[in-house]
């Protein structure tokens, strides 16, 4: 079929913001009982309620909280790990009241923990005791910041609370020994993040629950540490970045050994707790994910020989890897498939998608799939990117015009870019956007040296590389330079602001709950993030003209570009009036300004209803600024200090 020329940008697009919202779930923790297996769906449609589902052996699939229940934590306000599962029975923490609540199957959910100010997430059953162990924040108003803990809750007298381990800032993982006798858990302090150093520590359990001896057996302020496993025969597995790159470790008879050094990551950032790449299988054998080259792959590793064996899948992005027996079941991910629950079974009956994140079939003639580039950064080093093509089965561009490219610049800033299929990625190759994912200097997958490029670098590194990346293209004649564009949430957010205030390259930005003012972000966040910034600007106050520097908001006078900002107003980790500053700043220097703040929302959005007007009005403000049609009509969205009327 031959294609029409069109404009680029002007493409009309089978991928609508309805579709994207209607039809596509997120999909989040996976757990297994016996024959059946758990996981989390966030539902859009359902306000972005969090919903427990389960897939029975036979194939039966059933919800287990019902509305209004929502299957979500804030303990570090990111959440992760909001349930656990034992012999059919469901312990989850409710995202309203932030309880505990137990679930039996046929039951409604009823309360296990007081109403209180307290937070729990991370759980775990101990059978022998009855009891669930997890991690408790506590947000007393009495309290200078939330306190942090390990405790343990009696399943039959919830009353019997017993706190485990204390006096940290931080805990994570606590896991249970096969015996019962052991407990092992993750513990780091301000100003560490979990990517910048952790504690492993192993205690001895008593028939109460109670701790008795600990010991620390691996970590520190410099090493991180991530998901300890008990083995069947005693042995503990974890993961560490001591030789750079996180690598699998095993812990047995008081010493640490690496069972398989490799210059690949086997690990993710501990943003939300039960991060899982890997599961033991038995005394001899571990599955696990590994990122190496642009793309996480699936192996099985034999302990006793040393041999990682690949084993072959279409995914290239995956988490929430867990095994029971000859039966792995995990999150995956492709440039041509969307995120879905999938079960392999190692005895060799093959793979099955238990839940797609969408049921949508898309021709695939019209995907863009990314190409992994590498260019060249500053200090004579390579940075890092995903480049998505314009792509329509009906459209092409004028062959002597270039697409506008919309550079992404991913949150955290300890993150990455993923490569799995993501529908509002299409939303704008489908119409005529060339696409540049940037995991510039400090993000994750490609070791800790990388990831310590950004280290007081916030602001100078990230910034420079999705320049360095934008000017990679042009060079090479893939874009038009009077069509530059980049967008990016959060942490991504004010590297897009950075790039517009101190560089003059793009034309137009969009910041999704960005930080503006550095100060600001400091002394008014939240306490997982509230000494992050030590490591990627500086301490503070000791470095504050620092932090005014690098910051946005203070430096207005250098931008002179369109800039559209989008804001949820219950953010607690970036709150509104980041947003609400640098609008007013652009308002009142004559700049054309757009702000849409939307009520009930956190830091990233959830709701349909929203993730279709900022797309559509993210949409719209470029093509008012870089002057091209739109093939279908959206809501208008209001420019301040534009003449023109939209």
């Amino acid at each position: 079929m031959q294609r029409q020329v069109a404009p680029y940008g002007s493409w009309k697009s089978p991928i609508t913001t309805d579709l994207i919202v209607s039809e596509t779930i997120g999909l989040g923790q996976i757990a297994l009982d016996g024959n059946d297996t758990y996981w989390i769906e966030m539902r859009p449609a359902e306000g972005g309620r969090h919903v427990i589902v389960r897939r029975s052996g036979d194939g039966d699939t059933t919800e287990v909280n019902p509305s209004p229940y929502n299957a979500r934590t804030r303990v570090h306000e990111y959440g992760g790990g909001a349930f656990a599962v034992d012999s059919g029975v469901v312990y989850f923490s409710n995202f309203a009241d932030q309880r505990l609540y137990r679930q039996a199957p046929g039951e409604l959910p009823q309360p296990l923990t007081p109403e209180s100010e307290r937070r729990y997430a991370d759980g775990m059953i101990d059978r022998s005791r009855r009891r669930l162990a997890c991690v408790c924040e506590d947000h007393t108003p009495r309290a200078k910041e939330p306190v942090n803990s390990l405790v343990s809750i009696s399943l039959q007298e919830p009353q019997d609370f017993q706190v485990l381990a204390w006096g940290n800032d931080f805990y994570s993982s606590p896991r249970l020994s096969s015996d019962g006798n052991r407990l092992a858990w993750l513990t780091w302090n301000h100003p560490n993040m979990p990517w910048d150093g952790t504690e492993l520590w192993v205690g001895e359990l008593d028939a109460k629950g109670a701790l008795g001896r600990t010991q620390q057996v691996a970590g520190g302020p410099d090493e991180s540490i991530a998901q300890p496993e008990w083995g069947p025969d005693g042995a503990l597995y974890f993961v560490s970045d001591r030789t750079n790159w996180w690598n699998l470790f095993r812990w047995k008879n008081g010493g640490a050994e690496p069972l398989y050094e490799m210059e690949a990551e086997f690990s993710r950032p501990a943003w939300v707790f039960g991060v899982s790449q890997y599961a033991v299988i038995d005394a001899d054998r571990i599955v696990c994910s590994f990122y190496e080259k642009g793309g996480w792959r699936l192996a099985l590793l034999e302990v006793s020989t040393g041999r990682l064996t690949p084993l072959e899948t279409a995914y290239t992005e995956i988490r929430f890897l867990q095994s029971k027996g000859h039966r792995i079941v995990f999150q995956g991910g492709s440039p041509k498939e969307m995120t879905a629950i999938v079960q392999m079974d190692l005895a060799g009956s093959g793979v099955e998608v238990l839940r797609k994140a969408s049921n949508l079939t898309l021709e695939e003639g019209g995907l863009s799939t990314p190409q992994p580039i590498e260019f060249p950064t500053a200090g004579g080093v390579t940075a890092h990117a995903f480049y998505y093509a314009p792509k329509s089965q009906e459209f092409t561009g004028p062959e002597e015009e270039r697409p506008p490219l919309l550079v992404k610049s991913h949150g955290g800033p300890t993150s990455a870019a993923s490569t799995a299929l993501a529908l509002e990625v299409q939303y704008w190759t489908s119409r005529g956007f060339a696409i540049l994912d940037v995991n510039y200097g400090g993000s994750t997958g490609y070791g800790r040296e990388y990831r310590e490029r950004l280290r007081e670098q916030w602001g100078v590194v990230d910034v420079e590389d999705c320049v360095r990346g934008a000017r990679f293209l042009l060079d090479r004649g893939e874009v038009d330079g009077e069509k530059l564009a980049i967008s990016g949430g959060s942490a991504g957010g004010y590297t897009t602001l950075s790039v517009l205030t101190f560089r003059d390259l793009f034309k137009v930005g969009a910041s999704y709950f960005g930080i503006s003012d550095l100060e600001a972000m400091a002394t008014d966040t939240h306490k997982f993030e509230s000494r992050y910034l030590d490591s990627l600007v500086g301490p503070y106050p000791e470095q504050r003209q620092v932090y005014f520097d690098r910051s946005p908001l203070h430096h207005t006078d250098q931008l002179c570009c369109p800039v559209i900002f989008f804001q949820g107003l219950e953010d607690k980790v970036v709150p509104p009036n980041q947003a609400e500053m640098m609008v007013e700043a652009l308002r009142t220097k004559g700049l054309p300004v757009a702000y849409l703040p939307f009520e009930g929302e956190q830091h990233g959005f959830r709701r349909a209803e929203t993730i279709k007007q900022a797309l559509e009005a993210e949409l719209c403000f470029y093509s008012r600024i870089l002057g091209f049609d739109l093939a279908d009509p959206v809501e208008p969205v209001k420019i301040e200090n534009l003449q023109a009327s939209v």
